[in-house]
């Protein structure tokens, strides 16, 4: 079936696809349920990251606009384990207040979109991972830049946490197994994490692999367009 792959545009070189792919915003909910009627699009997948809250609020609202069914493609969400020593807190700004305090090495395992919220707290010292090289540096004072790109492996996790003496982990709850290393690293290593718990979204059917996601076309009968 014909499909076209969005991308919100915030990775520099993201991986070569095999469908036609743009890049950008849509304007909200009605720019969104706009381009599907211009671009004859049947059903809709979200497939964004589980925290894209706004972009995943709007494709409920433009498919129902547009009389397009939706299904959203959801990693499960990462559980406590025995060992673990997590902590949560609902959004960025409780993170930042979290971590008020004495200064700690700290895996601020974010991306580079939250970095400039953790001014506030300039007493750590903070490990970060990019995708990319930024381009200008983070306005954190104390840090330690690592630009690479996942899956990455406990026994790297493990060996990175070690070197930095990082002390507390920062992350949001991103589910999946790309990134899980260093939860399971955390574990083995006593370190604490702050967790960051997933935003709220409206009620929508969701499925967690992409063969769940194909049977969901087949079954909404999709051969014209995606």
């Amino acid at each position: 079936m014909p499909a076209t792959l969005s991308y919100a545009g915030r990775t520099a070189k993201p991986a070569a696809q095999a469908v036609p792919v743009r890049v950008g915003g849509f304007g909200g909910a009605a720019g969104l349920a706009a381009w599907m009627a211009a671009a004859g699009v049947t059903h809709l997948v979200d497939a964004t990251h589980p925290f894209a809250a706004r972009i995943s609020a709007n494709a409920v609202v433009a498919a129902a606009q547009a009389g397009v069914p939706l299904v959203a493609l959801t990693r499960p969400p990462w559980r406590e384990q025995i060992g673990d020593g997590w902590s949560h807190v609902a959004d960025i700004p409780a993170a930042v207040a979290a971590l008020a305090g004495p200064a700690e090495r700290i895996l601020l395992a974010l991306g580079r979109m939250h970095v400039g919220a953790f001014v506030t707290q300039p007493q750590h010292h903070y490990l970060l991972r990019f995708v990319d090289p930024p381009v200008e540096p983070p306005a954190l004072p104390h840090h330690h830049l690592v630009v690479d790109r996942g899956p990455f492996t406990v026994a790297g996790d493990r060996a990175l946490i070690a070197a930095h003496g990082i002390q507390r982990i920062v992350c949001k709850n991103a589910g999946g197994t790309g990134a899980e290393a260093k939860l399971i690293a955390a574990r083995e290593l006593s370190v604490p994490v702050l967790m960051i718990d997933r935003p709220l979204l409206p009620e929508r059917t969701t499925v967690d692999s992409v063969a769940a996601v194909f049977d969901w076309l087949a079954d909404h009968d999709a051969d014209r367009g995606v």
